[in-house]
């Protein structure tokens, strides 16, 4: 498969940042994208809401549907699905974008904190797995993509922020277990990471953060858009890193995607040398 015409992707979290850089590029092939976030008047750090990015992507080529939806909320994630299928007809990708960050350690973690990355990152990615599955089922090249990192266990990137990392693992670990649970399916359960952090309004939120020193949110956007035209039944249960992705798309020069051309890029978490 060439392209994503008339494919239909649910994005959740997709407003802005790499949600909307994979629905724009979805979009230019002439896909149906539904973004699935809870943005609907302008944050005052943040810009974006789901009405932009719904306009964005009409006006890139696709067709889009902006569903204000709490991914905490399952009858809200349902009626989003509900809707989904009423407009498009079902769901043939869902994108597990949506996720909530605090890099605090324990003692600065107050419950609450811990309740809504988890609520958001393992919950939500669960829930809208599961919501989107028997319409993925039906679908003829279906694939969840998990905006999740690799399950290591090095305990350096438990140490500063434990919540955080059994949240975003707990991401992770759908992957693993829902690819291997659907793959006799043909559904394609794949995780992508960035290599290195990924320059997106929200990261120059995080203290110490430096966007100079990352790549733009296109390059998860291409490396996505191969990864969900690739054949759904050879490729399940990987935990691909967006550089090699787009090495095997013949990809080698990554100037263009790069804040500030010739700043050292910064590792993105949980990735050691090995990876």
């Amino acid at each position: 498969m060439a392209d994503l015409k008339g494919k239909t992707l649910f994005i959740t979290g997709g407003s802005r940042g790499i949600g909307l850089a994979i629905a724009l590029r979805a979009a230019r092939d002439g896909a149906n994208v539904v973004i699935a976030a809870k943005t609907t008047e302008p944050h005052p750090k943040l810009p974006g809401t789901i009405y932009t990015a719904a306009r964005e992507i009409e006006a890139a080529g696709g067709k889009a549907l902006p569903v204000k939806t709490d991914i905490r909320e399952e009858e809200q994630v349902l009626d989003a699905v509900e809707q989904t299928v009423q407009r498009f007809g079902g769901i043939d990708i869902l994108v597990n974008n949506a996720s909530a960050i605090s890099l605090t350690d324990t003692l600065e973690t107050p419950m609450k904190r811990f309740d809504l990355m988890m609520g958001i990152n393992t919950r939500g990615t669960y829930l809208c797995s599961r919501a989107c599955l028997p319409h993925l089922l039906r679908a003829g090249n279906p694939h969840i993509l998990t905006l999740s990192p690799p399950l290591n266990l090095n305990p350096r990137w438990f140490r500063d922020h434990v919540a955080y990392t059994i949240a975003k693992y707990g991401m992770s670990m759908c992957v693993l277990g829902m690819a291997e649970e659907f793959k006799e399916d043909g559904v394609a359960v794949n995780a992508l990471c960035p290599r290195t952090t990924i320059a997106t309004a929200a990261l120059q939120i995080i203290p110490g953060a430096n966007p100079e020193a990352g790549r733009k949110p296109e390059i998860m956007a291409d490396a996505a858009h191969y990864v969900l035209t690739r054949d759904a039944a050879s490729l399940t249960g990987r935990f691909l890193i967006d550089e090699d992705v787009l090495r095997e798309a013949g990809v080698s020069d990554f100037t263009r995607y790069a804040v500030k051309p010739g700043e050292p890029l910064r590792v993105d978490l949980f990735l050691d040398e090995r990876n």
